[in-house]
């Protein structure tokens, strides 16, 4: 069963199944060739974390975001990121140090495909995952881990087609978390990360807000 969960959720995250796009468990099951029972199983699994809405008498559809969702969300994220940051700080190995400056270093290139873009975006998670592993607080990664997939989920309903002008404002952001974390800058580092993160949050909320005709 957490097979068929796995293959629902990365679905939803990778837009194969579209935000508000109506779920046929029957359909689903045939074409994951099994029973009925799991593909229910992993709704159930899928309506807890937030990615599906089980409608009464409407049915089981794909979540959509409002922006005020996004703000939420995100708020959750800075607080969670900041104190990641400095737990982390003073703890984070020059292997650490080197693989963060990598994934900086990677993060600048413009993507010019779609590979590139994912690829563009699994370096991001991996550059906020390692500050979030290197705090030594399993509570605080999994708070995180929960938030990751509502993040997503609302990068995928606004269907963002302006990331490419911010990818030099992003650059400038990571560049200077990197700067003061090199540093042992603690104050320093939580602050260029509260700003990257508000940023985003309000990058996103506008392209939610503009994909939804502002109805938020």
């Amino acid at each position: 069963m957490d097979t068929v969960h796995e293959a629902l959720r990365q679905a939803i995250l990778s837009s194969s199944l579209r935000p508000g796009e109506r779920l046929n468990p029957n359909e689903l099951a045939t074409q994951l060739g099994v029973s009925l029972m799991p593909v229910r199983h992993a709704i159930q699994l899928l309506a807890a974390e937030g990615l599906v809405e089980v409608r009464p008498r409407s049915g089981t559809f794909v979540a959509s975001v409002s922006a005020r969702e996004v703000r939420e969300t995100f708020e959750i994220r800075c607080a969670l990121e900041c104190l990641a940051v400095e737990k982390a700080i003073s703890a984070l190995s020059a292997d650490d140090l080197a693989e963060m400056r990598r994934l900086g270093n990677a993060m600048a290139k413009a993507p010019r495909t779609d590979a590139d873009r994912r690829r563009h975006e699994q370096s991001n998670a991996n550059f906020h995952l390692l500050f979030l592993r290197a705090a030594g607080n399993d509570k605080l990664l999994e708070m995180y881990a929960g938030l990751r997939a509502h993040i997503q989920i609302a990068g995928v309903h606004a269907g963002d087609q302006d990331w490419r002008s911010r990818l030099a404002q992003e650059t400038a952001e990571h560049e200077a978390i990197l700067v003061a974390v090199e540093a042992r800058d603690t104050v320093g580092a939580v602050e260029a990360m509260r700003r990257h993160i508000t940023r985003s949050c309000e990058s996103l909320a506008a392209a939610v807000e503009k994909k939804n005709g502002r109805e938020d």
